[in-house]
């Protein structure tokens, strides 16, 4: 063997045993290196994410681009020098109107987290307010005379101005479903005169949108929502872009007692519902009388038993089982007599029946299987019949 073999030999085996070894390794130390490739996954995650820039997924959010989002309004917004401010809470947005000598905010708040106070301040500060559909709540706080006045037929596809007014008249048809308002000035009513998608006050410091449709990513570009959301947003240089939340909720200075929570006339209810019950307790407690104790386990004879569960099938005029019950015990009893098993048929028990008590087998069904009585009368008499025809049977 040449030099050159040894050499490629022991350089197989070194790289073999390399090998075994970083399996072993790599076996013992498996749990740390997927915590690390966990890690490090995490970690190249919130990168790009804080790269890619945050995003909202809420619903008319200026920086959610969902279809459900109003992210190209904003966007588009911005690049026409609208200034949009995208707020989150009650005290950002009045710190952004206090720095900005007119300014239209932008609300959408679907769940009515804002009280009276803060909508009339809000109001106050600004030179403009968008509001979408907003609940009866929020129209309280911000205008008067507003009102709802119920929504778009589903069959309704285009919706023409129907109004003077410019911002309404520029932009033309909308396409959109959602609720309509009734106000001082009227615009986009789907029955001519009546309430309509857009509704103003008087002075139109307060607008009312009444379809999300006219300013989110989805619904943008059909017929003139773009223009219409454009032209009522823009019309001034700055936007305060804001959605409340629940910690916008005011807090109470007091939460109400269990007084002031109970209806007036549980003051009256309550004492007399109490003594009722009092004596419907002192009347039952009578009437079933003293606790007796008896150690257990306490036998109760099979007559007794019987006696009881036919009690019980007579207070709740339960004849139909009743009558169940006395057919499956007589063909039992029968089935027993006669030695035929446990697996007898019912045709075989009728057919035995009938030889032993002389009389047909369509007689002996008639009265054993197909009869049912519907009265306690008829389940007396009948219970008569098929006794005498078990006695009968097993008398010869």
């Amino acid at each position: 063997m040449t030099t050159k073999e040894h050499v490629g030999q022991d350089n197989a085996a070194a790289g073999l045993s390399a090998g075994r070894g970083f399996k072993a390794w790599f076996r013992k130390h498996l749990v740390w290196i997927a915590l690390a490739a966990l890690l490090a996954g995490l970690v190249i995650f919130l990168a790009i994410d804080s790269v890619a820039g945050a995003t909202d997924s809420r619903r008319l959010s200026a920086r959610n681009p969902a279809p459900d989002g109003a992210m190209a309004v904003a966007e588009i917004l911005g690049r026409h020098g609208v200034s949009v401010t995208p707020t989150d809470t009650f005290e950002d947005t009045v710190e952004a109107l206090s720095s900005r000598d007119e300014a239209t905010v932008f609300l959408f708040d679907a769940q009515g987290f804002l009280d009276r106070s803060q909508l009339e301040e809000i109001t106050a500060a600004a030179d403009r307010v968008v509001v979408v559909t907003p609940r009866l709540r929020t129209l309280n706080g911000l205008a008067e005379g507003i009102r709802p006045g119920g929504v778009v037929p589903e069959a309704t596809q285009v919706i023409e101005p129907g109004c003077t007014q410019d911002d309404a008249l520029e932009a033309g048809p909308v396409s959109a479903q959602g609720s309509v308002f009734s106000g001082p000035l009227v615009c986009y009513a789907p029955r001519g005169n009546g309430p309509g998608l857009y509704a103003s006050s008087a002075d139109g410091g307060v607008i009312v949108l009444g379809s999300r449709e006219l300013l989110d990513n989805q619904h943008l570009a059909l017929e003139g929502n773009a223009a219409l959301a454009l032209r009522t947003l823009g019309n001034n240089a700055d936007l305060v872009w804001y959605i409340p939340g629940v910690g916008d909720i005011p807090a109470s200075s007091s939460s109400p007692t269990l007084n002031e929570l109970a209806p007036r006339w549980l003051a009256f209810a309550g004492p007399w519902l109490g003594l009722v019950a009092l004596l419907a307790i002192a009347w039952r407690g009578r009437r079933m009388g003293p606790l007796v104790f008896e150690p257990l386990p306490v036998v109760v004879k099979a007559a007794e038993t019987a006696e009881g569960r036919a009690r019980l099938y007579q207070d709740s005029r339960a004849v139909e089982r009743a009558a169940r019950n006395l057919r499956a015990g007589t063909l039992s009893r029968l089935a027993r007599h006669f030695n035929l098993g446990a697996d007898a048929t019912t045709e075989a028990i009728l057919d035995i029946t009938a030889r032993h008590v002389e009389l047909p087998a369509t007689e002996v069904r008639s009265v054993l299987i197909d009869f049912m009585p519907q009265s306690e009368g008829q389940l007396v008499q009948w219970a008569q019949q098929i006794e005498r025809i078990e006695q009968e049977a097993i008398a010869r």
